[in-house]
C-alpha cells in the first residue's frame, strides 16, 4: 500500500524540521527540501524509516524547482501534501535601504511559495493540501520589519486565492500565523529574542501573551499535521494563527 507523500521546504531547522519528523512519523514519506544542505542532511539521516528524498536547494530558484520537480516525478510521481515552511528575514527601512535589498525578503518568500505551489499541484492529481507557514506579521506592523510582514501578507491573501482557484480539484489551500515561536529564526546578531529583558518585560511579566511563554516548532507542526488530516476537510483559504494569544489582548 503506497505510504502518503508531502514535501515539506524549509526542513533542516526549525518549524520545518518539526514538521518532516512529525509527517515522516506519522506514517509520510517526506521529500524535504532547504538550502542548508548538511542541516537537511542531518535531518534526513535520523528520520524513520521510509522513502523519503532529499533535495538540497532554493525553493525560489527555478534551476532549483525544476530539479525537485523532476526528483519527485522520477521517484513518487504523485503527491499529497505541501508544507512550506521556508522564509528569512532581514531588517529593512523602506525609506532609507535600496528597494533591491528592501525587496529580498518579499522577493524569495514570496516568488518561492508560487514556485513551490505550482510544483506541487503538478503531483495533486488526486487531490491535496498546501499549507504555507506565515506569520502573525502579516495583519501587523513592526519598525524595520516591512518587507517581511508585506511578504506574509502577500502569502496569506496567496492561500485565500489559490483556495478558490484550486477547490474544483479537490486541493486545499490553508495558512499558519505563528507568533513568537522558540527556533533558529529568533537569534540575531548573537542574540535570541526570546531570553532578552524585552521578551521577559514585554511578553512574560505583563499581559500582552497569555500564555506568556514562546510556542515550540512542535506545536506549529501539530497545526499543520491537522490541516493535512481528514478533520479539516472542510477548511480551505485560512489562516490559522497560533501565537498564545499574543494578537488578542491591547
Amino acid at each position: 500500500m503506497k505510504r502518503p507523500r508531502a514535501l515539506i521546504t524549509g526542513a533542516a531547522s526549525g518549524i520545518g524540521e518539526a514538521t518532516s519528523r512529525r509527517f515522516a512519523a506519522e506514517g509520510f514519506d517526506v521529500c524535504i527540501i532547504d538550502i542548508n544542505e548538511s542541516g537537511l542532511s542531518r535531518v534526513f539521516n535520523t528520520l524513520p524509516t521510509g522513502d523519503h528524498l532529499l533535495f538540497p536547494g532554493n525553493y525560489c530558484w527555478q534551476q532549483d524547482i525544476v530539479g525537485a520537480e523532476k526528483m519527485i516525478r522520477d521517484k513518487w510521481g504523485t503527491l499529497d501534501v505541501l508544507v512550506n515552511c521556508a522564509g528569512i528575514s532581514r531588517k529593512s527601512d523602506p525609506l532609507g535601504t535600496p528597494l533591491e535589498t528592501w525587496r529580498e525578503v518579499f522577493d524569495i518568500m514570496v516568488n518561492g511559495c508560487v514556485l513551490i505551489s505550482s510544483l506541487a499541484v503538478k503531483f495533486m492529481t488526486a487531490g491535496g493540501r498546501m499549507i504555507h507557514i506565515t506569520s502573525i506579521h502579516g495583519g501587523r506592523a513592526e519598525a524595520g520589519a516591512s518587507s517581511y510582514s508585506m511578504a506574509k501578507a502577500a502569502i496569506d491573501q496567496f492561500c485565500r486565492s489559490m483556495a478558490v482557484e484550486l477547490a474544483d480539484r479537490n486541493i486545499l489551500v490553508n495558512a499558519i500565523a505563528p507568533g513568537f515561536v522558540d527556533t533558529p529564526m529568533s537569534v540575531a546578531e548573537g542574540v535570541n529574542e526570546l531570553e532578552s529583558e524585552w521578551f521577559r518585560n514585554n511578553y512574560i511579566l505583563s499581559h500582552h501573551l497569555p500564555l506568556k511563554r514562546a510556542g515550540r516548532a512542535e506545536e506549529i507542526a501539530g497545526v499543520a499535521w491537522f490541516l493535512a488530516g481528514k478533520d479539516a476537510s472542510y477548511i480551505t483559504g485560512q489562516v490559522i494563527v497560533a501565537d498564545g494569544g499574543l494578537t488578542i489582548t491591547f
